[in-house]
């Protein structure tokens, strides 16, 4: 078994919580949760990812210009205040009332935010605790001339690809914007754009 493959293994048996003759996989999830809750900032540059193998299955390389960030998303619907007389008690309610869009979409939009010179490639699940989700970005510089000599990265030097994460263009925004169809998809909402975007 390679090593990616022992790493694959080894974090799936720390988020299940098994436990073993060698190791308990329980304990080191929650030191790693307890420590990534430390952090005094909601998005924090890394040296590097902490899960390298799905870092690199989702376009991470250890070269200049590219790098990961942990971003902190708090749980729950976000806050909604509840609104001052003149409406039915049916329009009343603040609960129950969710986000259309992902924590994980949620997390690329606060890293683009942070790092405005940088897009957002993709990102992947991390830990959670009772009060936050944490996320790992992966983020590129287009500027750099590493990025841009690189094959397999530089298509996102392009202008189009400007701004992905508050446009809904990464893997985890897509899910929200409505473009599914077919068979298993029969609730789904309206697309942004659709209905004068009354989607979000």
């Amino acid at each position: 078994m390679g090593f990616s493959k022992h790493v694959t293994e080894t974090l799936q048996k720390e988020r299940a919580g098994q436990k073993d003759s060698d190791y308990d996989y329980a304990s080191l999830y929650r030191n790693r949760v307890m420590g990534q809750r430390k952090g005094a900032v909601a998005v924090l540059r890394l040296e590097k990812p902490s899960n390298i193998p799905r870092a690199r299955s989702l376009g991470y390389k250890a070269k200049q210009g590219i790098f990961v960030c942990q971003v902190r998303v708090s749980r729950g619907a976000g806050l909604y205040r509840r609104p001052s007389g003149g409406r039915r008690p049916k329009m009343m309610g603040v609960m129950k009332l969710t986000r259309r869009i992902s924590k994980q979409a949620t997390a690329e939009k606060r890293a683009g935010k942070r790092f405005p010179n940088c897009e957002v490639i993709n990102s992947y699940w991390v830990g959670e605790d009772g009060r936050h989700y944490f996320f790992e970005v992966i983020m590129a510089d287009p500027n750099n001339p590493s990025v841009q000599a690189d094959k397999e990265l530089n298509w996102i030097v392009s202008k189009k690809h400007t701004h992905r994460a508050e446009r809904g263009k990464t893997s985890a925004g897509r899910k929200s914007r409505g473009l599914h169809r077919g068979r298993g998809h029969e609730k789904n909402f309206p697309s942004q754009r659709a209905h004068n975007r009354k989607a979000k």
